[in-house]
């Protein structure tokens, strides 16, 4: 569905990505793990054209993608849900999730896609008159997420879910990115340091070091792999 083809991303005269060759299957969950600053995140701001492939190509479902406009980018359906949530502080979340929904015009299925994230996350729509910037960390990761889920996307692109949130709570997101991708199909893309949750989630696993591409293999198998274990795991 998304496949990513000697991909070379630069900030300036660094050298972000180094020609990574990375696809995620229709249905998948998958996860890229790595050290900060290895690139993750960057792979998924080149993937949504935030930041530019200056060489290879991006396809979306056989569709050359690379240098689309982002906004385009989200109408095909790949939507991400940035690292540090990056939700409207000053509007209520019933507001937020009607942002995610701007493209759209299907109005009867925006009201079920309403219906289904507050079946997902009942504390939203507790609080659906209450300002996002006033959520705690975890409500607006959920808040985050499903204002991505609101534009129906094909690809959700997942960076750091779990950043600066309680354990309890990177549990409960987990399991929810679980439950989206088992009821609505939707294809899943992880940037995570938590690699454990990552790998656990994940059909399948890619570990990038700095701007490359080491190793992939099944998200199970990658668990019990003695280097990812020392590497990651902190095993």
């Amino acid at each position: 569905m998304l496949k990513l083809k000697n991909v070379h991303t630069y900030y300036g005269n660094i050298h972000a990505l180094k020609g990574i060759d990375l696809e995620v299957g229709e249905g998948e969950i998958i996860s890229l793990i790595g050290a900060n600053g290895a690139g993750k995140s960057t792979t998924l701001m080149t993937t949504c054209g935030i930041v530019p492939a200056k060489q290879g190509s991006i396809e979306f479902k056989g569709q050359d993608i690379t240098h689309m406009r982002p906004d385009d980018i989200v109408k095909l359906g790949i939507c991400q849900v940035p690292e540090g949530r990056r939700i409207f502080p000053l509007l209520t979340v019933a507001e937020n999730l009607d942002m995610g929904a701007f493209l759209r015009n299907d109005k009867d299925k925006i009201k079920e896609d309403f219906d289904y994230v507050y079946s997902l996350f009942p504390i939203l729509e507790d609080r659906k008159n209450q300002v996002g910037g006033t959520l705690s960390g975890g409500e607006q990761q959920m808040l985050a997420i499903s204002r991505a889920l609101m534009s129906r996307p094909k690809v959700l692109l997942l960076d750091e879910p779990s950043l600066g949130l309680a354990p309890i709570i990177v549990k409960q997101i987990f399991s929810i990115i679980k439950k989206i991708n088992a009821d609505q199909k939707t294809t899943i893309f992880i940037v995570e340091q938590n690699a454990n949750l990552a790998l656990k989630a994940a059909n399948r696993g890619y570990v990038m070091e700095t701007g490359a591409i080491t190793i992939t293999d099944t998200g199970e198998n990658l668990l019990v792999n003695e280097d990812i274990k020392k590497a990651y795991l902190g095993i």
